[in-house]
């Protein structure tokens, strides 16, 4: 892992050994937890047409970062309750996509790698 995701990993840790918590995450709680703040994370962008601009305003950004930044924890925390490498299983599965999605057919296309052509 990247040091600042090692260090993002031993402060998940630090915070969770403080408060006596690591007997509640379980794998399930845990990706519990992501899919709920990744829901929490949708929920800004619930009802907009898809055309709301990459700058957001500042007020909206933060609110939006923060929910990023409880879905990293989950998956850092996650991925070490798992003993899984989440950079590394990131790098791998990019890998795969790259042979799913091939440039010459996936390039400007919005298109599931079934139904590429």
């Amino acid at each position: 892992m990247p040091d600042t995701l090692m260090e993002l990993e031993r402060a998940v840790e630090a915070f969770v050994d403080e408060r006596d918590w690591a007997q509640f995450h379980t794998p399930k709680n845990l990706a519990m937890g992501v899919a709920i703040e990744a829901a929490e994370l949708m929920e800004h962008f619930l009802w907009s047409d898809g055309t709301l601009p990459a700058a957001l305003d500042p007020a909206r950004k933060a609110r939006v970062a923060q929910e990023i930044g409880d879905v990293l924890i989950y998956l850092v925390r996650l991925g070490h309750v798992l003993d899984i490498d989440v950079v590394g299983a990131a790098m791998d599965k990019l890998a795969i996509n790259r042979g799913k999605y091939p440039v010459e057919k996936a390039k400007g296309r919005a298109t599931k790698y079934l139904d590429l052509e």
